[in-house]
């Protein structure tokens, strides 16, 4: 695996160093947007964009997903938002250095799970929490707060979908097409 490893990272540094810069670049306006909401807008704030449809409301998030887990206690935080997101992000750098030549669209979606994946750990090894202030709503429903970060892991599963649906079409079976991801 080594000597696959170091061939494939010697015949792709322009496309490594493109993903990375990517991944900088996700993380930078993740951080600024969040340092951003942190120093003008106090907590619970909104302000209104798209009446009746887009707030932005400054919002601490000490779980994941729609908060899930926020009221774990401290030491399963820290394994479950620390450690399990450290390791998967080791993952996705060899993910995505494997996928470059083979497949562009997966490579764009890690390079997008990797951005948003360090933007959100920097928050919960700073701040203990995930700052979060994108709030859609309608009329009292409000979607879960959150970030340039969610969004672009967001928009990482959507490219993933796709490209299983076009592995799919171009006619190797669902097996095939999962072992790939």
């Amino acid at each position: 695996m080594k000597s696959t490893l170091k061939t494939i990272i010697n015949e792709s540094k322009k496309e490594i160093a493109l993903s990375f810069f990517f991944v900088f670049l996700i993380v930078l306006i993740d951080q600024v947007s969040k340092i951003y909401v942190m120093n003008n807008f106090y907590l619970g704030e909104s302000y209104n964009v798209i009446k009746g449809f887009f707030n932005f409301t400054y919002v601490r998030n000490p779980g994941v997903a729609f908060g899930f887990g926020g009221n774990f206690a401290d030491e399963v935080r820290y394994i479950l938002f620390r450690g399990i997101p450290v390791l998967a992000c080791v993952w996705l750098v060899y993910l995505l250095i494997t996928s470059l030549k083979q497949n562009k669209l997966l490579a764009t979606a890690y390079t997008l799970i990797l951005g948003g994946a360090i933007g959100n750990l920097i928050d919960r090894f700073r701040l203990d929490y995930v700052v979060d202030f994108f709030d859609f709503y309608h009329r009292t429903y409000h979607f879960a707060t959150f970030n340039v970060a969610d969004s672009a892991i967001s928009v990482a599963a959507a490219l993933i979908i796709l490209d299983y649906f076009i592995q799919l079409k171009k006619g190797k079976n669902s097996s095939e097409v999962s072992s790939q991801s």
